[in-house]
């Protein structure tokens, strides 16, 4: 057991070592992009007015409202959301690369939100993901990203043994569990690494684990796999990788479809799918490219970030009637468990509280790294001296190492116990 303790601390030491830089990236990255959702949203609508411009005022319906989008904005809307909001403006999306923001009671366009922060976002994404890199070098950036996710997944749970004390005393446990004043710079660092690395186990565990299954085509099959189906058969990828396009990320423009040729009675059929969902938040409309199309309905309950609050509601044009609904609960196991683990990763599964803890594990993530790589640069150092130094023929010199060396050896007792 001593011995697979050796090793498995060399391997816990070495991939530590060469996934270090990346993971730092990645985790800094994570930080910033911790509320990116409701910074994004704060940001694009600051300032504008959707709201009534007189007492009583009634919103428009969906025909006149998207004809006068359109006599504003060149291009085919496609996506119409509506916010439950009275005064929240409404969302009007022109493919992916593309929304305006427009009050809902005149159709007068507000803007396009805030370029800068969408900017901002997504120059952060584009470290987070891929090292920054652009075009064709994006594959290797994503390889690099997926390795060093891989990587520290194997740190989180090779590091949860090591941290295990041997011994069960009080005093072992709190030096591994509790951040210690006074100590050195080397003890200091070990027991930073420690107590994080502790405080931080699940969450950090769940979101590397989930980085993993979003950055290998074999890791998401295996969820499927685990729960007991066929894994769906993946769409194609672009340059680089992809992933759905969140709140301020731009993607490719979408192809060109057909205008919507009447949208005639479809706010009889926007009534409906809010009585479906009484407590929605916000409502997607997909335009259809022809008058004979079922409409398809996007409702969403929870922040935006949360599949499990979500559904999918189609009707039929002429008649009404509702030829499918799929809330989350109608998924199959493994497409579910898929869903939870894509928001997962960013801590948006379980709303603003997730999402801070992810944040703060992000930052936690990165101190490991940094008194991760603090310990093996004193380690190597000490190595260094040892093998390339004389020992000095002093009487005192002996018995000084040997004082030091009993030092380290009481001071990984009282730690590990």
């Amino acid at each position: 057991m001593k011995q697979f303790r050796k090793i498995l601390f060399w391997c816990h030491l070495v991939t530590g070592v060469c996934v270090a830089v990346v993971v730092l990236i990645m985790s800094v990255t994570g930080v910033l992009l911790t509320y990116e959702r409701q910074m994004i949203a704060w940001a694009d609508t600051r300032g504008l007015d959707g709201g009534p411009q007189s007492p009583g005022a009634e919103r428009l319906n969906v025909e006149e409202l998207v004809e006068r989008v359109r006599q504003s904005v060149p291009g085919t809307p496609t996506t119409v959301t509506w916010r439950a909001e009275p005064d929240a403006p409404v969302e009007v999306a022109f493919g992916r690369e593309r929304t305006v923001f427009v009050n809902a009671y005149t159709g007068e366009v507000l803007g396009e939100g805030s370029k800068r922060m969408r900017a901002f976002f997504r120059g952060v994404t584009d470290w987070h993901r891929w090292l920054a890199m652009a075009g064709e070098s994006r594959a290797t950036g994503r390889a690099i990203t997926g390795a060093a996710n891989l990587g520290f997944l194997f740190l989180v749970v090779s590091g949860f043994y090591l941290w295990w004390p041997r011994n069960w005393s009080r005093r072992a446990v709190r030096n591994v569990t509790f951040f210690r004043r006074g100590l050195s710079p080397k003890a200091r660092d070990f027991n930073w690494h420690n107590v994080i690395g502790f405080w931080s186990l699940l969450p950090l565990f769940v979101i590397v684990l989930s980085g993993v299954v979003i950055s290998y085509p074999w890791a998401s099959n295996l969820v499927y796999q685990v729960m007991g189906e066929e894994p769906p058969a993946r769409r194609g990828r672009g340059p680089g990788g992809g992933g759905p396009a969140g709140p301020g990320r731009s993607g490719e423009g979408a192809p060109a479809e057909a205008a919507p040729l009447d949208l005639a009675g479809v706010d009889v059929l926007l009534s409906r799918a809010g009585e479906r969902m009484p407590d929605w938040r916000s409502i997607s409309l997909q335009l259809p490219g022809a008058a004979d199309a079922p409409i398809t309905f996007s409702i969403d309950r929870g922040t935006g970030g949360q599949p499990q609050k979500r559904a999918q509601l189609t009707l039929d044009r002429v008649t009404g009637e509702e030829v499918r609904w799929e809330p989350f609960e109608s998924g199959t196991p493994g497409r579910r468990l898929r869903s939870i683990l894509r928001f997962a990763h960013t801590g948006e599964v379980l709303g603003i509280v997730g999402q801070t803890i992810a944040g703060i594990v992000s930052l936690g993530a990165a101190v490991l790294v940094w008194t991760g790589l603090a310990l093996s640069w004193r380690r190597f150092r000490s190595w260094r001296r040892r093998t390339t130094r004389p020992v000095q023929a002093s009487p005192g010199r002996p018995r000084a190492a040997a004082l030091e060396r009993a030092r380290a050896v009481a001071y990984d007792d009282v730690v590990r116990g």
